[in-house]
């Protein structure tokens, strides 16, 4: 099966920390929300670290340095080094210096990560769009704080025609009161006033994904997060197997109506998953198996009939909810079989 023709979760005999040689791990979300440990995380990344596994942590948040993360990480009780985190300020730095003349002035939208990215490839960043000689205009989530004349700073540059860039677009952000509005949500704003569309380096696009093996090498990748949007899909860009674990922004509703591009190798809980191996989802008449659980659509409905571990129900609906959904997005009423596992 192809990963544009997937249709169900995939099975795995081996415990994913030993099947794959790098686990590149999404941060808000997925080892944190709003500064604090999720739960197991802490544990489960020793685990698999202590067993061999690589850690590498992606993120599209453009506002801390990489010195800064991994100091967060490093009191979470997770030991790392500032190289094993790899942020789309890298990505988007790169791919600005690839365009521009060394040397160049880059109007900045964001926080200290970004301007620290820039002057790792030798740009200087600038604060204001009246700067003589400035060559781009580079826009990342920048804290709640952020003041909103940044965006027009940004605004009065792109109309004069100055090259402009985005750390990533994601309209959302998981904190520790809930879900606030992201990066993307910013980049609106700025689109809204100027007509104009950003080049964008995060994930899920190809800039964040080339970042991404050329710092840490990768062989065997597995790529953990909690978005469909942007770390599923740019798992499936890059050609690379992904698991989605439910502590973030996607909650089992959307999962069941993913499109192929968005539709994970792997489903779990929380990141204990990469502990274990995942249990084979396969034909059972006319639905689909998965531990104690059965899926089958029945007149526009998905059903669920059986019982044990809810993550199980949930894989055996997504694979009867993809089937019947093929290379589109499910339209199942779904509401009964969703409650039946309170996920």
């Amino acid at each position: 099966m192809t990963r544009q023709s997937r249709t169900s979760p995939a099975g795995s005999e081996r415990s994913l920390h030993q099947a794959y040689d790098t686990a590149l791990l999404d941060l808000d979300g997925v080892v944190y929300a709003g500064g604090e440990a999720i739960a197991y995380a802490v544990d489960s990344l020793a685990a698999a670290r202590a067993d061999g596994m690589h850690l590498a942590y992606v993120t599209n948040n453009a506002l801390r340095t990489p010195d800064a993360v991994a100091e967060h990480l490093g009191e979470l009780g997770i030991p790392t080094e500032a190289a094993e985190v790899i942020t789309s300020a890298q990505a988007v730095a790169r791919l600005i210096s690839e365009q521009v003349q060394p040397g160049s002035k880059v109007l900045v939208i964001g926080g200290e990560g970004l301007r620290v990215a820039l002057r790792e490839r030798g740009l200087v960043p600038v604060e204001s769009a009246d700067e003589e000689g400035l060559a781009a205009v580079v826009q990342g989530y920048g804290g709640p704080d952020l003041p909103w004349a940044r965006f027009a700073e940004a605004s009065y540059a792109i109309q004069r025609g100055v090259p402009w860039y985005a750390s990533n677009t994601d309209l959302t952000i998981p904190g520790a009161r809930g879900i606030g509005p992201g990066n993307g949500a910013a980049v609106e704003v700025v689109r809204i006033a100027t007509g104009a569309q950003p080049q964008v380096a995060g994930k899920p696009l190809p800039p964040m994904h080339r970042e991404t093996v050329l710092r840490t090498g990768a062989e065997r990748p597995l790529v953990v997060g909690d978005r469909l949007d942007t770390d599923i899909e740019g798992a499936f860009n890059g050609e690379v197997d992904s698991l989605l674990v439910l502590t973030g922004v996607t909650d089992a509703a959307q999962l069941l109506r993913a499109e192929p591009r968005h539709r994970p190798t792997y489903v779990d809980r929380d990141l204990r998953g990469l502990l274990t191996g995942q249990p084979e989802v396969g034909p059972a008449g006319e639905g689909f198996r998965c531990g104690g659980w059965t899926a089958v659509v029945a007149a526009d409905v998905l059903e669920l009939r059986g019982e044990g571990d809810p993550v199980d129900g949930l894989r055996a609906l997504c694979a009867a909810a993809w089937t019947q959904a093929g290379d589109g997005s499910c339209t199942l009423d779904m509401g009964k079989a969703l409650a039946r596992i309170g996920l």
